[in-house]
């Protein structure tokens, strides 16, 4: 039995299907295992289990640093054998984006669900970016499909709000305000290329593979006015910076 404690890694945006060649944020995941060549396993399930999603994890975690796999819940053989029991069997847990409610609907009716947490509380790292970071928290912004962003509840491993792709369109910024002075748990914003690190349900750090990407916490005061405050972020490349430390910031 693994002694890891329970973590997440949610990205705003990024790693190998967001930034190919720079392979920084799934370097990091990978280290997080603690292991030299770390079982990880994919679901791409939120885009219905593309192929050229699949092709492109395997280039991405070749067999020569990591011990690749995945699993497909579209296809009549999931590719795996026993789902479960595979899940409880690695290092690294890695989800892609797409379709938020597509990937809750599709591990809630094979009971997945239940598996990642159990994986999770086990010491398996979970990860992933767009909808493979929205899954983990209690509420969340999504803007997959055209039309608003609109809140949808999330599995709820972490007790907080997500936003992805936080600078980058400022509809999910503005739905994000909006659903958290209406109401939705306090939460964190993510621009492409941070990612919110969370060891058991509180925030470690902030990492970034990108020397200006940014994160954020949203919150309401006491008279129900949002503020925003920046938060500090590790960068992950040669140089260490420091990014957007500062002040909290009245929206």
């Amino acid at each position: 039995m693994s002694m890891r404690p329970p973590q997440i890694v949610a990205f705003g945006g990024g790693g190998f299907s967001m930034e190919w060649g720079n392979t920084l944020l799934d370097d990091h995941v990978l280290a997080l295992t603690g292991i030299e060549r770390p079982r990880v396993c994919f679901l791409p399930t939120a885009s219905g289990d593309a192929d050229h999603y699949v092709v492109r994890f395997y280039r991405a975690f070749p067999a020569s640093r990591c011990e690749p796999s995945h699993i497909s819940l579209f296809r009549r053989e999931t590719g795996v054998g026993d789902p479960r029991a595979h899940l409880l069997a690695q290092d690294l847990v890695y989800v892609g984006g797409g379709s938020l409610v597509s990937l809750l609907g599709t591990w809630r009716a094979h009971g997945i669900d239940l598996v990642l947490r159990e994986a999770w509380e086990a010491g398996v790292v979970l990860c992933g970016g767009s909808a493979g970071s929205l899954c983990w928290f209690a509420d969340s912004v999504s803007a997959f499909h055209e039309g608003p962003a609109r809140c949808i509840e999330g599995l709820g491993f972490l007790p907080w709000s997500n936003a992805v792709h936080y600078e980058e369109e400022a509809e999910r910024r503005c739905a994000f305000h909006e659903a958290i002075a209406a109401g939705m748990v306090p939460g964190y914003g993510a621009a492409d290329g941070a990612a919110l690190h969370f060891v058991g349900s509180e925030l470690s750090e902030v990492v970034s593979s990108r020397p200006r990407a940014s994160a954020v916490h949203v919150s309401r005061d006491a008279q129900g006015a949002i503020v925003e405050r920046s938060l500090a972020a590790r960068y992950l490349g040669a140089s260490p910076v420091t990014l957007r430390e500062g002040q909290a910031i009245a929206a």
